[in-house]
């Protein structure tokens, strides 16, 4: 008897002799296998567990259907949106412990799809030719996903390939069995944040609220990590999110492609998560080191951070900008929202004699949040900077009222 079943999934018409050969490996380890087919043209050499006939009804549609719609993409969307939905009813009736996809790049769009459909903790590996690829947005990636370039494995086994493919069917086998999975029965707090040198309240914030009888996981809001935490925001993991660090949405309207997403700051508000919002780091738009300045920031000083990431200091009129996005944002969330606003600065390096410090440029953006501050969010001005007491102070005084008021469960 194995102790865990992986999921080996892949187009078996044309991907055969490589999934099989990641299932010969996961038994070889002692692992269960179960096999699901995406292809839609041919068929594979050995019946799968899962045809994609099973495949394309879980979607609600049919083989015929993605054949007849003469479109190779219309055809694997909808194998996508059925291995989704066909992956998530096995795993909810303890069918399989962990999942590895094979592909291209038709593959891996179907894979992201699949994976993403999993809740976090669920080992999900995709092998692909396209891994760490610009071709992959950051919105399509799963809080958890890991992910193995399939190095010279576009047609045929070779033993470059293998060298890959058998890492990859024993990291997910080794995870399936390591896996300490959220326990979600401790109301979890999702913190977004970014290193104690610039934003410092999750260092009081975190106790504090644990002591209250709270989980809290912070976030590093550089691109993933705002993507992982609007992945749980939008499942509605969280008791509250206290997001302090919104600078991926700046990026994003910025042209960075260090973005989170269009959808960043949208989800617990779509989830009715209550929230508390804040500004840290507002005024900076991250960017890859390595490329060139985005043309929206052309021309303004560069500050290098490392070899990997750099950063521009926003004009007052970007800060504008930066409001309106955050407001607009926040207006659709159905639940409460309370943005506190510090009204000495967003981040350690903006106090007064900083090397950030724009006078002109806080008041431009404190002005225009004011402005805009749509109905259904609370607006708190604070006579503090974001790393003094008096914040934290605040925010747990806040807290305190929503957990009293039943607005956050303990």
């Amino acid at each position: 008897m194995s102790d865990k079943v992986i999921l080996v999934v892949g187009t078996y018409d044309t991907k055969d002799d490589e999934l099989n050969y990641i299932a010969d490996v996961i038994r070889a380890q002692g692992g269960g296998v179960a096999t699901m087919d995406i292809s839609v043209l041919g068929d594979p050499s050995a019946p799968c567990d899962y045809t994609k006939h099973d495949v394309a009804e879980a979607g609600g549609s049919s083989i015929q259907a993605a054949i007849d719609s003469g479109d190779e993409n219309t055809a694997m969307q909808i194998m996508a949106q059925g291995s989704a939905a066909l992956a998530l009813k096995l795993y909810r009736e303890g069918l399989f412990d962990g999942l590895i996809v094979l592909g291209g790049t038709m593959g891996t769009d179907a894979a992201l799809d699949l994976c993403q459909a999993l809740p976090i903790g669920v080992p999900k590996y995709v092998v692909s030719t396209v891994s760490f690829s610009p071709l992959i947005p950051p919105e399509r990636l799963p809080a958890d996903v890991q992910m193995i370039l399939w190095a010279g494995g576009l047609y045929g086994l070779n033993s470059i390939c293998k060298a890959s493919l058998s890492q990859a069917a024993g990291a997910v086998l080794g995870a399936a069995r390591a896996v300490e999975k959220p326990d979600f029965q401790k109301p979890l707090i999702g913190m977004t944040s970014f290193g104690k040198t610039v934003l410092r309240y999750m260092v009081s914030l975190k106790p504090a609220l644990e002591e209250r009888g709270f989980e809290v996981a912070v976030f590093h809001a550089t691109g993933m990590g705002g993507r992982a935490f609007e992945c749980l925001a939008g499942e509605g993991a969280f008791a509250a999110v206290l997001d302090f660090a919104p600078q991926e949405l700046g990026n994003h309207i910025m042209g960075s492609t260090i973005s989170a997403g269009a959808d960043r700051m949208t989800n617990a508000g779509a989830s009715a998560t209550p929230q508390m919002v804040s500004i840290g780091c507002y005024d900076l738009v991250d960017f890859i080191g390595w490329q060139d300045v985005p043309p929206k920031l052309a021309g303004q000083e560069v500050h290098a951070h490392n070899r990997l990431l750099s950063s521009v200091m926003m004009t007052p009129d970007q800060r504008r900008e930066m409001a309106r996005a955050i407001c607009t944002q926040l207006a659709g969330a159905k639940g409460p929202v309370n943005l506190i606003l510090p009204l000495e600065g967003g981040n350690e390096w903006d106090r007064p004699g900083g090397p950030l410090h724009d006078a002109e440029g806080l008041a431009a953006f404190i002005d225009e949040l004011r402005v805009r501050c749509p109905d259904n969010v609370t607006l708190i001005e604070l006579d503090s900077h974001i790393n003094d007491a008096a914040f934290s102070d605040r925010v747990l005084a806040e807290f305190d009222a929503w957990v009293a008021a039943g607005v956050i469960t303990p």
